[in-house]
């Protein structure tokens, strides 16, 4: 019998009896937590994996242990450098990786940052949306033409999504207050309009791309929340939970968190999550704008599938960054 997979499944789990030997993947964000777990799943199932961070020290002290497992499942793990709040450092990578010509079979979109400060990219763009978002937009597309037919895209979203619709008329928050938070939504639900998107455009040659909610889970991405305002959250969340008679909520730990990613990349079928949003190893349900669930509760809003809320942030993100992206040929 086939084990179920869901909520407490492990990156070890989904891939169990997977093989990925002659797979090239590109994971961002390889130099803590998720990135370092998705990396570590992948490669030592055999899969070349190339893991771009900031900081390569950091990334290569973080993936010690992950290169010595590599090598012994038959897979490695290589770095590159790669700043997603500056496009200059974006373009750099991709460049640099369309000059090696080697294909990737898999991108994840994994980095981010969130509940930031106000604040600005090296671009000009409000720091949760320049990064999240339009960094990965130029990323995945500039190497696009790397991903084989039958190729893979999987972009790290949230149930944070749920706090903000995208604003194309005011991407940067310049007039409207910032709150950390809701920028934080915005770029999540940018995310998952961006899979819709790049998946319309290449899903004719089997190129499916789905956006992936972790969980919640205690890494790096919360530095800028203190313990107080965890804590209220955390307490909030749990008082909705027993007015509906559930469970507490449990932070996952980083191997479960990682599942949901490496499920959708590596076992999942293009049919089951192109175009789609995926938490705890399966597709989600799309849930009304106006629900009222805890932000630990399944589901995605109808804004973040609508096909033409898509197209219009993919023609406003080409305006910001002054690069065009057409469909595939």
């Amino acid at each position: 019998m086939t084990k179920q997979l869901g909520a407490t499944s492990t990156t070890d789990d989904v891939l169990s009896g997977t093989r990925l030997d002659g797979k090239r993947i590109l994971v961002t964000g390889a130099s803590a937590g998720l990135g370092v777990e998705t990396a570590r799943a992948l490669a030592a199932r055999g899969a070349t994996v190339v893991g771009a961070a900031r900081d390569l020290d950091k990334a290569g002290r973080a993936i010690t242990a992950a290169r010595q497992e590599a090598v012994a499942g038959g897979g490695s793990i290589e770095l590159v450098e790669l700043d997603l709040a500056s496009l200059a450092s974006v373009r750099a990578c991709s460049d640099k990786l369309l000059a090696e010509a080697k294909p990737f079979d898999i991108i994840i979109a994994n980095a981010g940052v969130m509940a930031t400060p106000s604040g600005k990219t090296a671009d000009g763009f409000e720091t949760q949306f320049g990064t999240n978002h339009l960094g990965h937009f130029v990323l995945v597309n500039r190497l696009a033409s790397l991903l084989p037919d039958g190729g893979r895209v999987v972009v790290l979203a949230s149930s944070g999504h749920r706090f903000a619709n995208v604003d194309l008329d005011d991407p940067g928050f310049e007039r409207t207050q910032y709150e950390p938070f809701v920028a934080y939504g915005r770029s999540k639900t940018a995310n998952i309009l961006f899979a819709v998107a790049f998946d319309q455009r290449h899903r004719a040659r089997g190129v499916r791309a789905a956006a992936v909610h972790p969980g919640g889970i205690r890494t790096e991405l919360g530095r800028h929340m203190g313990e107080e305002q965890l804590t209220h959250m955390v307490d909030a969340i749990n008082k909705q939970l027993a007015s509906e008679e559930k469970a507490p909520f449990q932070f996952k730990t980083i191997p479960q968190g990682a599942a949901t990613s490496v499920w959708a990349a590596a076992v999942a079928s293009g049919e089951e999550v192109g175009g789609r949003y995926c938490e705890n190893c399966h597709a989600s349900e799309v849930v009304p704008d106006d629900a009222v669930i805890t932000p630990v509760s399944e589901g995605v809003r109808t804004y973040a599938l609508d096909p033409a809320n898509a197209e219009a942030l993919w023609r406003k993100s080409e305006q910001l960054v002054g690069e065009t992206f057409p469909p595939a040929a």
